[in-house]
């Protein structure tokens, strides 16, 4: 593990490999896998738990009961939530706090905004500036305020066009194959 001179890291819980830059802070009882880059300004909170592969670049927040699977891409200055309703008056138990999810491979745009309790799914998209406020199926890509599904994402990070067409199966230019049954996209072998 590498922390450059001016990051801190106080967690104990962080796999080989992983590099937290200048003015990254990950928090005690943080859970970073392996391989991770931690670019500056990002900060990771106590509770909150990234997989292996996971690139944090710039400004990202990610706190309590925030959980990043496996090799997804978190834009610079994408943000989390955990607290539906906050008041600074009235302060909550982290147990009231709600989860949120990022599935394997999943990429979330530069200052985009993932509002609690959602999950995105698998190899999902979401655009830059988005705004998510309910779940993201898996291969997804969704863009706006609120994040609406535009088309679908292949696993290579290309958008499978025709889809919006209503055809129910098509082939990326990388040769991975797709078919879309009841309203999910599934790869062919």
């Amino acid at each position: 593990m590498f922390v450059h001179p001016q990051g801190l890291c106080e967690s104990s819980q962080v796999g080989k490999g992983t590099r937290i830059w200048a003015f990254a802070h990950v928090m005690k009882n943080a859970v970073v896998g392996e391989g991770c880059n931690i670019c500056g300004g990002a900060f990771i909170e106590s509770g909150a738990i990234l997989g292996n592969g996971v690139t944090v670049k710039n400004n990202v927040l990610v706190w309590d009961k925030v959980t990043v699977e496996d090799h997804v891409f978190l834009g610079p200055n994408a943000v989390f939530t955990n607290d539906m309703n906050p008041r600074a008056a009235f302060k909550k138990d982290p147990d009231e706090f709600l989860t949120t999810k990022v599935r394997l491979g999943s990429s979330i745009g530069a200052n985009a905004t993932i509002v609690c309790g959602v999950e995105i799914g698998q190899n999902a998209f979401v655009g830059a500036g988005s705004v998510v406020i309910r779940d993201v199926p898996a291969h997804a890509l969704v863009v706006g305020n609120p994040a609406r599904q535009i088309g679908w994402m292949c696993v290579c990070g290309e958008k499978l066009g025709g889809m919006e067409l209503g055809e129910q199966s098509i082939s990326c230019t990388c040769g991975r194959h797709y078919e879309l049954i009841d309203e999910k996209l599934t790869q062919k072998d």
